[in-house]
């Protein structure tokens, strides 16, 4: 790596983790059917201990597929600037559909504070509904670009 430009990478703590969840409200959720990815960019709220993650969904949505197929997915934030620094929050776990019940806690002004606006992709508004789904976290690990503590 002679010529190749680096920069080297530092884990993160519980802490740092945390922190870096809380600053986004958007990341990648990863998810598989057999030998077939499917990756899509989703909004999400961080409690503390899970993901709370809001999705656009109807009758012919793909990812409702997807979702039924992952026993184990893979949630992904990230960023970087101009001057390379970086930093990245990977999270492995199981994603659910929030009960009814549970569902009703959201409603639209909640929905409207936590989440960005939710992104329609063509399909009439009137088709989606915005569910909330819980992505339990089983594994939690970040990098950063920076100084060594």
């Amino acid at each position: 790596m002679e010529h190749v430009e680096y920069v080297y990478t530092f884990g993160m703590d519980e802490a740092e983790l945390a922190d870096y969840l809380r600053s986004r409200t958007t990341g990648v959720l990863s998810l598989a059917d057999a030998g077939d990815a499917y990756a899509v960019p989703v909004g999400y709220h961080f409690d503390g201990e899970r993901l709370l993650i809001r999705l656009g969904v109807h009758d012919d949505s793909e990812k409702l597929d997807y979702l039924d197929s992952t026993d184990r997915a893979t949630f992904v934030v990230y960023d970087t600037t101009e001057d390379d620094r970086s930093w990245s929050v990977l999270a492995r776990g199981t994603v659910h559909e929030l009960p009814d019940a549970t569902q009703d806690d959201f409603s639209d002004a909640v929905v409207n504070d936590l989440y960005d606006p939710l992104r329609v992709f063509g399909e009439d508004v009137d088709d989606l509904a915005a569910t909330i789904y819980e992505f339990r976290i089983e594994e939690l690990t970040g990098r950063r670009t920076g100084e060594a503590e």
